[in-house]
């Protein structure tokens, strides 16, 4: 959202946008806007209210809740989140979506101890995060999703009605569940408002950058040298 708000609110200041997982004109625009665009084929309404966002509305209701088990156990959890794609799970529903039903964002409380995905965090890295978290909590982080409301009436200021005119490129994580754009309507919307759109799909997660680093630098180079040549790479 940060990326997208800037592109549209600031046309003037940007030469093209580049953007992972998370497609324009979603979540920027507030929850209620996002749960509009959920796959009921996967996730019926009765039972999935919020789909693979019901993680956000336990935020919302139930914020120190969904926090005190990642507060508690810092290392685990941070293991638990940072992990590749499984492509055994494609087509169905994320386990995000009934964090409210299981009181915790992923479908426990008590975060089980499992291994290091060395593919996506390294051990040094895994330990600054760790520090950082243990040092400061998650109260911080998880704020972010507490703004729906906010941001939503800060996109309606966006520039030229909301549409995006430069080069924009947008990378799909294909195993990624949550933000889901291979097979759903969630990145319809990108797709009317910016009007130079380039996408790339990647197999793999959320941590697409971790996990195919050659692949998501690879479509960044050739996105830039074909859409902005004028600017990259700079003449020496």
């Amino acid at each position: 959202p940060v990326v997208w708000n800037l592109a549209s609110h600031h046309p003037d200041r940007c030469h093209a946008v580049a953007n992972l997982c998370v497609p324009y004109y979603t979540i920027e625009r507030g929850l209620d806007h996002t749960i509009n665009l959920v796959d009921r084929f996967l996730y019926p309404e009765d039972e999935y209210p919020s789909g693979q966002w019901d993680y956000m509305r336990l935020y919302e209701e139930s914020f120190e809740e969904a926090i005190a088990p990642m507060d508690a156990n810092v290392h685990n959890f941070t293991k638990l989140l940072f992990r590749k794609g499984n492509p055994e799970l494609e087509g169905t529903p994320a386990r995000t979506a009934t964090s409210r039903r299981d009181h915790a964002l992923f479908g426990v409380r008590d975060i089980p101890d499992v291994p290091r995905d060395g593919d996506v965090v390294t051990e040094e890295d895994l330990s600054i995060y760790v520090a950082a978290l243990e040092r400061n909590g998650f109260f911080g982080p998880s704020s972010w999703y507490m703004n729906h409301a906010a941001n939503a009436t800060y996109a309606q200021s966006a520039q030229n009605d909301g549409y995006v005119d430069m080069p924009v490129l947008f990378i799909t994580a294909q195993y990624d569940y949550v933000c889901e754009c291979a097979h759903s309507r969630l990145p319809e919307p990108m797709r009317n408002y910016c009007r130079n759109l380039t996408e790339e799909t990647i197999r793999a997660g959320h941590w697409v950058v971790q996990e195919k680093p050659v692949e998501v630098n690879a479509a960044l180079v050739s996105w830039l040298a074909t859409a902005v040549p004028g600017v990259w790479p700079r003449p020496k």
